[in-house]
């Protein structure tokens, strides 16, 4: 928001004007980001001599040295990656705003930073992508790719893929359900046997390939219901637990034992014959599954855009 760059203090007023001021800074930015005043200029559509001034005017009127140059290279200082570090997220958001206003509307522009689980990353994201940078080839798209919960606000993330809407701080939106399957190898089975009630999971020792949460530590219980009865195990032989829902598929596939997970995770690898589903009748209620973002995103032409485009892609995922 432009109250933020001006009650901060980060972009102050040049003679000529603030909006001189900002091209310096936009400038500056572009320097960092290509590595060099040459590749600057050229992406810029400006001479070298005009960046190195530009650069050299911000660098008097803050008093400190942002680039460190000579003939073969440019450095950033310690100055001028904390300024860039600072001034990156608002030349951002302002831009967002501005489009948001602006015929930038039909065609959204700019980096845009989401946040995903792994498996939701590899099995959902990555392999649709190539439709989102077709429809929208000046997005850039950060995709950070975690099991942890992190902080939007703290870490500028526009918005995130979560199964879970309780953050007071944030905007959730609602844009699939997803279904449970309990699975294992036919090896596995074929030694231990298949269970037809859920509780003999624990009566006969089975061992459970088990998923805990990197942020909290908690163990994800195997939950279970049919016709309204609810059984929820939370105490089973765990021969292995991970932290991280690829490598709780890749348990599955190692035949570790029973996996409780996701459908859309296992499905290629039950329709291969790799794992065969078991308890089908005891499938709990479908998680849901939100896009969750700042309320400063709430207007965000780019967060809006994506968010139709992952909801297609999720309903698609549904009718699979």
């Amino acid at each position: 928001m432009l109250w933020i760059l001006y009650s901060q203090q980060w972009i102050i007023r040049f003679r000529r004007g603030p909006m001189d001021h900002l091209q310096a800074i936009r400038i500056f930015a572009r320097v960092v980001e290509t590595g060099g005043f040459s590749r600057a200029a050229q992406s810029l559509q400006m001479p070298n001599a005009t960046v190195s001034k530009w650069v050299k005017s911000l660098e008097d009127h803050l008093g400190v040295k942002l680039l460190e140059r000579s003939t073969r290279s440019v450095n950033v200082t310690t100055d001028g990656a904390a300024y860039y570090e600072r001034m990156h997220p608002l030349l951002s958001e302002l831009d967002d705003i501005e489009a948001t206003l602006g015929r930038d509307r039909a065609s959204p522009r700019g980096a845009l930073r989401v946040d995903s689980g792994g498996s939701t990353a590899s099995g959902i994201l990555i392999p649709a992508l190539p439709q989102f940078c077709a429809r929208y080839p000046d997005i850039q798209l950060q995709l950070s790719v975690t099991d942890r919960t992190a902080d939007l606000l703290a870490e500028n993330i526009d918005c995130a893929i979560r199964s879970t809407s309780n953050d007071p701080a944030l905007v959730a939106r609602e844009i699939c359900v997803l279904r449970w399957t309990t699975c294992a190898t036919p090896a596995y089975l074929a030694e231990y046997g298949t269970p037809s009630h859920p509780q003999q999971i624990v009566d006969d020792g089975h061992a459970v390939a088990g998923y805990f949460s990197a942020s909290s530590g908690l163990v994800q219980p195997l939950r279970f219901e049919r016709d309204g009865e609810q059984i929820v195990l939370a105490k089973v032989r765990n021969t292995v637990m991970v932290s991280e829902s690829n490598a709780h598929l890749a348990t599955a596939l190692a035949g570790l034992g029973i996996v409780h997970t996701l459908d859309f995770m296992v499905r290629p690898a039950i329709a291969r014959g790799e794992l065969v589903p078991i308890l089908t009748d005891w499938r709990p209620p479908p998680l849901p599954i939100f896009l969750v973002y700042p309320p400063s995103r709430r207007y965000s032409t780019k967060v809006r855009v994506f968010a139709e485009w992952v909801s297609e892609v999720y309903a698609g995922l549904r009718e699979g």
